[in-house]
């Protein structure tokens, strides 16, 4: 198949890119550098350009206070590359669901002008892929007038939604550097006690939902005697290829493309970049379908595996702010919370330490002010400290308030005690 390959200079590529545009950046471990960097390099010709992404990796320098005349951050995800920068001022948060990001491109409340992304080399068929990220950019590059790739041999190439046409490719650069790597957290003791808790509440043949960091790895260490797991999720990591490994993911039992892992991106070591590459056991699908609740329903068991900053006595959980400080985002908790409530035998946890590291309370009788609710009190059922487990649904506030209390840290008991004493009579 005969096809044409846009190659010029990064310089050339982003000469797109005009003041007032709507730039979208390709997320995750695909962040596009090469062109994020040459986008920069014409500040002084750019004004008001309008930069959007979910999460990403690595540095953006347009978020440099000297760039604020020429670029305005607006995100969808706060990561750690961007959390100083937006508490300073410079940039914007979109609240929204990871479900409904890509209704924001495709309503046109906020149309695309320019996606940069990064993808696979083309096959014989002039297809590339997207590699590690499907997410929302598959949407993003749809509704962009002009799309801009960074072509790199060491994207996977990826089964499912995040195959592309190089004939949607208006421009396209060559690179070769290897895609973001993040190494699995370190497992404490603490996150070991609240993994074996939620692996206690994970019944065989369950669909997992579960993200990154220290207590899913922990719970995934405690998963290798289950049976017939299956995965559906936004996002997984190194963990989840163990399991795969040892047969306990098999997916037997899931509705919703049974036999394959869902995912929607990927984060970790390049292991599981290796691990997703050209592996039809992944289906890497927009976030349009793994987040979409009434898709999450269908398989049986939906056991969802979230984390919280603090939780308050009425069952409120805060998991993207840490009072007005604008933390990480709403992102896809809400939508695996109702999917797995609505699963036949599906069970929403919210997982996290008793304390912060300062020795703080993270259940509290009223979250801080300016804190922003993640999961309503309405939605919420299992909470999971080292101290154990409490079951909210159906309980009233001053049911709720004493099952918290008990999985709170011992030194914190009695105050809580009191504030729930006031509250509730």
């Amino acid at each position: 198949m005969a096809f044409h390959l846009p190659i010029t200079s990064p310089e050339k590529a982003v000469s797109a890119i005009q003041s007032g545009n709507r730039v979208f950046i390709h997320s995750v471990s695909q962040t596009p550098h090469t062109l994020i960097n040459a986008m920069v390099a014409r500040a002084d010709e750019l004004r008001d350009v309008e930069i959007c992404h979910m999460h990403t990796e690595g540095p953006l320098p347009y978020l440099e206070r000297q760039y604020q005349a020429s670029f305005r951050p607006n995100s969808f995800f706060i990561g750690a590359n961007m959390r100083k920068q937006l508490a300073e001022g410079i940039g914007d948060y979109v609240p929204i669901f990871l479900s409904e990001i890509h209704l924001l491109f495709q309503r046109n409340i906020l149309p695309i002008d320019v996606a940069l992304v990064q993808v696979s080399p083309p096959d014989e068929h002039g297809y590339c892929s997207l590699g590690a990220s499907v997410d929302i950019s598959l949407a993003a590059i749809h509704s962009a007038k002009y799309v801009i790739a960074q072509i790199n041999p060491r994207v996977p190439r990826t089964h499912g939604d995040g195959l592309i046409p190089v004939s949607l490719l208006h421009a396209a650069v060559e690179v070769d550097t290897p895609i973001y790597e993040v190494l699995p957290a370190p497992i404490s003791d603490l996150d070991r006690k609240i993994g074996r808790y939620i692996a206690g509440l994970v019944d065989d043949g369950a669909t997992l939902q579960l993200g990154i960091g220290g207590i899913p790895n922990a719970t995934v260490a405690e998963l290798i005697h289950h049976k017939r797991l299956g995965i559906h999720t936004e996002m997984f990591s190194d963990g989840v290829i163990d399991l795969i490994e040892r047969g306990v993911v098999t997916g037997e039992h899931k509705a919703v493309l049974p036999y394959r892992v869902v995912s929607s991106f990927v984060m970790g070591s390049q292991r599981v970049y290796d691990f997703i590459n050209d592996n039809p056991g992944v289906a890497m699908k927009q976030t349009s379908f793994t987040n979409d609740t009434a898709i999450i329903r269908r398989n049986p068991r939906v056991t969802a595996i979230n984390s919280a900053i603090e939780i308050d006595l009425t069952g409120q959980v805060c998991a993207d702010t840490i009072g007005t400080y604008q933390y990480s985002g709403v992102g896809g908790q809400m939508d695996f919370v109702r999917g797995a409530t609505l699963s036949e035998g599906g069970k929403p946890i919210i997982a996290l330490a008793s304390t912060t590291s300062r020795g703080e309370s993270k259940i509290v009788p009223f979250l801080k002010e300016g804190a922003g609710v993640t999961t309503t009190r309405a939605h919420v059922h299992y909470i999971v400290t080292e101290y154990g487990i409490a079951d909210l649904y159906g309980k009233n506030l001053r049911q709720r308030a004493y099952a918290l209390i008990n999985i709170a840290h011992p030194d914190h008991r009695e105050a809580l005690d009191r504030q729930a004493h006031e509250r509730f009579k």
